[in-house]
């Protein structure tokens, strides 16, 4: 079993006892500064179990070198107002063969760290980055509450 596959296998034990509340589509990405060619348009799929001080989320989505990266995460959001939601969240996702492109890795498992801003059905997240093929990176998409 490949490591991508293990991650998830792994994960989904102790998120799956509830069904998810909400799924989420990745739609891109925009690195900020970029000194290389990425790959902006990044289609995802992710199944977050918000919690009462946590979120839990497990996806897949198209990394910014065209393979399909596996990520698992926790955030924590505070709501500003009606349908206004922004927090912080930190996870790993798996970037196959592609590991020694990252300043900080595991062998091919990234460690993430970011900031996230929901307002109804669109999100964003900015990832900082270390400056030496972008300084950031943008990401948004759309998400839907699983009533």
């Amino acid at each position: 079993m490949k490591l991508p596959a293990l991650i998830l296998a792994a994960a989904l034990p102790t998120t799956a006892m509830a069904g998810p509340d909400r799924i989420s589509f990745l739609l891109g990405s925009e690195h900020i500064n970029a000194t290389r060619d990425f790959r902006e348009f990044n289609p995802g799929v992710f199944l977050t179990w918000e919690r009462k001080t946590f979120d839990y989320s497990i996806g897949l989505f198209q990394n910014s070198y065209s393979n399909v990266s596996p990520l698992i995460s926790i955030g924590y959001d505070i709501e500003l107002a009606e349908e206004l939601e922004v927090g912080a969240f930190a996870g790993f996702a798996v970037y196959p063969g592609e590991g020694d492109q990252f300043s900080h890795s595991i062998g091919d498992v990234i460690p993430l760290l970011g900031l996230q801003a929901r307002y109804r059905s669109v999100f964003a997240q900015l990832l900082p980055a270390d400056g030496q093929s972008t300084d950031g990176v943008l990401t948004f998409g759309v998400t839907f509450a699983l009533d």
